[in-house]
């Protein structure tokens, strides 16, 4: 097949699968063929390696079963940053930029440079992206190791951000005492799905760790956590802020003025959905 032949067949095939077949598509002619829209449009004629059109064909056929594009395609991009993913960790998703922007408008203020950590990190994209918007340093906690070693990947592909990686449980007391107090702010984006909601999300969703999805019966066990364990290792005036589900803002709410935290805000995302909360100690 011809370069063009390839791309009509995958958008083809993909358009019983997702809402956007010429882009994904297109991802996928370039990952595995070097092929963007302009060589498209320059150079489609040219026949296909026989090893990347293979490479499509298997990875079309793995989208059919509901293997998320961005796994196949092994990274994806979020704000600035071109990180790894895969099977076992969270894809990360456009909706979270609203937690990094909400963190660094909050530390605009600092005058030293800012130390936090990222809790449930995944991929690394929060504190990450923290680390290089807001030059802070940042210790990103993970638990389960499929996710643990991406997150090493993406940390070795920007090494020159200040970021380190721990192997943690956040919701156990006694691993929380390991690291210090006094950081300057706390960023996460944990599970907070209902658990009796998790068999009703979309088939790729479904593909991606349920250890990365399931909040509890009420989808607030972490948040109670982060609250109860974390919060008190902000230093005064240290920020708390946190991903949520677009039905937890008060919950949530009421968790960090509980805790102590004021000027707590709810953030929207580009839905107008309320998508993120934040407060200062």
């Amino acid at each position: 097949m011809t370069l063009n032949e390839l791309y009509r067949a995958a958008k083809t095939a993909l358009e019983s699968v997702t809402e956007d077949p010429k882009f994904e598509a297109a991802c996928l002619l370039e990952h595995f063929c070097g092929a963007n829209r302009t060589e498209l449009l320059l150079h489609g004629d040219k026949p296909a390696e026989s090893e990347a059109e293979q490479a499509v064909l298997s990875a079309l056929e793995k989208r059919k079963t509901g293997e998320p594009l961005q796994y196949l395609l092994g990274e994806w991009d979020f704000m600035s940053l071109t990180l790894s993913c895969g099977e076992g960790v969270l894809i990360p998703r456009e909706d979270t930029a609203v937690l990094v922007e909400a963190v660094c408008k909050r530390l605009s203020k600092t005058e030293n440079l800012p130390k936090g950590l990222d809790l449930c990190a995944g991929t690394g994209a929060v504190g990450l992206s923290i680390a290089k918007e807001a030059h802070a340093e940042v210790t990103e906690v993970e638990l389960y190791d499929s996710a643990f070693n991406y997150l090493n990947e993406n940390l070795a592909r920007y090494p020159e951000l200040p970021v380190t990686a721990v192997k943690g449980d956040m919701l156990d007391k006694a691993f929380a005492e390991t690291l210090p107090d006094g950081f300057d702010f706390i960023a996460s984006n944990p599970p907070y799905i209902e658990t009796s909601e998790l068999p009703l999300l979309q088939r790729e969703v479904q593909k991606e760790p349920k250890t990365a999805l399931d909040g509890g019966a009420d989808g607030l066990i972490f948040y109670r956590a982060i609250c109860d364990i974390w919060a008190k290792k902000l230093h005064p005036n240290g920020v708390l802020a946190v991903e949520i589900g677009e039905t937890q803002e008060q919950a949530v709410k009421a968790l960090f003025e509980a805790a102590g935290l004021r000027d707590v805000r709810i953030h929207k995302d580009l839905g107008a959905l309320d998508r993120a909360v934040s407060g200062v100690r």
